[in-house]
């Protein structure tokens, strides 16, 4: 009971904070959109998406819900949550073998349609679950790994259902991606270790728009910052920007803390392991934890002590070298911290909401592939958040939009 009554705290502290995904919910609950569908859902378990879970299911969902990492999980929102009606299928620090049959405990519900994050529930479905497929009319993703994922599949023809990519709206890029990651991924490395960063060198992996956000908050702290790329044109940014671009080979002996934002694997290796100087701190943000070598550093170390702060393994090397492991190489700000602020989750979870209500119209005009959100959705979306914030902006005259329409005016 107790673990429920702090859900329900937590759910409602979010919600103040998410005054957009309220109102679409009040209005999912009048027009019942979701009326007659079944939806599993594989998302971190959050207080920010037990909003989302409360707007679908007053729009008329019933929900089967998954976390999309076994780190991630709030036990008592989880709880909570079971309260309202919901299958939740989810519990923190659970094994991969525990996580996988949390997910396939959400697709017993027999789903119309499916909200991932990370892919992992669309993966199963495709490989373990093909049962369930020709029930399955289309689905949502949250992240770019899982888009990824999803553009992969759509490519080999392998994708069976319509899947609309939430991340990719301008609203999602710019506030959750950017502005989200890099305040909570700076703020789960300095819960795990408590570190000072103005004056040390922080070494960001990947410039894309979470290592851009990540980047400028640590540079905001007074550190110097290094980026690492492979894309050309993202380097050239970062430089133009001010920061340092190095490859890791070099860059793995001037860093104090390593962040990870790539959604690719392998980034730190055992041979820039073993270039790092004492006291350096691991951290990654991206989805999956691949990005550290973790069983690399597991060979280099001659003793590992386990939590030697919150969220934080030390790995001692042979030459007495010590490097810091925060989360298990898991998503740092999701394992370590609560995650992006609720204010940011509201708009990301609002055009969740609101692709959903379009993809229970449309899913079934649509071919399988990939779909981006509608931009009418984005708009609206930045209109209400601007709305509850109390913001105006100006509007086109009749003169002006005339000229944007017209070739015949000249200089």
């Amino acid at each position: 009971m107790d673990l429920g009554e702090s859900g329900e705290r937590q759910i409602s502290w979010a919600a103040r904070s998410m005054p957009v995904l309220t109102a679409i919910g009040e209005r999912f609950a009048g027009e019942r959109p979701l009326d007659g569908l079944k939806i599993a859902a594989c998302l971190h378990v959050t207080a920010e998406t037990a909003v989302l879970m409360g707007a679908l299911k007053a729009g008329g969902a019933q929900i089967a819900l998954a976390a999309s990492n076994p780190l991630s999980t709030q036990d008592d929102v989880a709880e909570a949550l079971r309260s309202y009606g919901l299958a939740v299928h989810a519990r923190a620090g659970v094994d991969r073998a525990t996580y996988y049959r949390h997910i396939h405990r959400a697709l017993d519900i027999g789903p119309d349609l499916v909200l991932d994050d990370g892919c992992d529930l669309v993966n199963t479905l495709h490989t373990e679950r093909t049962d369930l497929l020709p029930g399955v009319s289309g689905g949502c993703e949250e992240t770019t790994t899982g888009i990824i994922r999803l553009r992969q599949m759509a490519s080999e023809e392998a994708l069976r259902f319509p899947v609309v990519a939430v991340n990719d709206t301008r609203t999602k890029r710019m506030f959750d991606n950017r502005y989200g990651t890099g305040q909570s991924t700076l703020d789960g490395i300095m819960r795990a270790t408590n570190a000072m960063l103005a004056g040390r060198t922080v070494v960001v992996a990947g410039f894309g728009f979470c290592g851009r956000g990540v980047a400028e908050r640590a540079k905001g702290l007074g550190a110097r910052v290094v980026v690492t790329e492979i894309d050309a044109v993202k380097a050239l940014d970062a430089t133009l920007q001010g920061y340092e671009v190095r490859p890791m080979a070099e860059a793995a002996a001037m860093g104090d803390l390593f962040i990870t934002v790539t959604g690719n694997r392998d980034v730190v290796r055992a041979e820039h392991l073993a270039a790092m100087k004492d006291g350096a701190i691991l951290a990654n943000a991206g989805h999956f934890d691949v990005e550290i070598d973790v069983r690399g550093l597991d060979d280099l170390a001659v003793e590992v002590h386990r939590g030697v702060r919150p969220s934080t393994d030390e790995y001692v090397l042979a030459d007495g070298r010590r490097l810091l492991l925060l989360a298990e190489g898991r998503l740092v700000n999701l394992t370590a911290a609560e995650g992006h602020p609720a204010a940011v989750m509201d708009m990301s979870f609002s055009a969740q909401a609101l692709a959903v209500a379009w993809l229970a119209r449309e899913r079934l005009r649509l071919a399988p592939g990939v779909y981006d959100v509608p931009e009418g959705i984005d708009q609206e979306v930045a209109r209400l958040k601007l709305a509850a914030t109390g913001i105006g902006i100006d509007t086109l005259t009749a003169d002006q939009e005339s000229y944007l329409h017209s070739w015949r005016v000249g200089s």
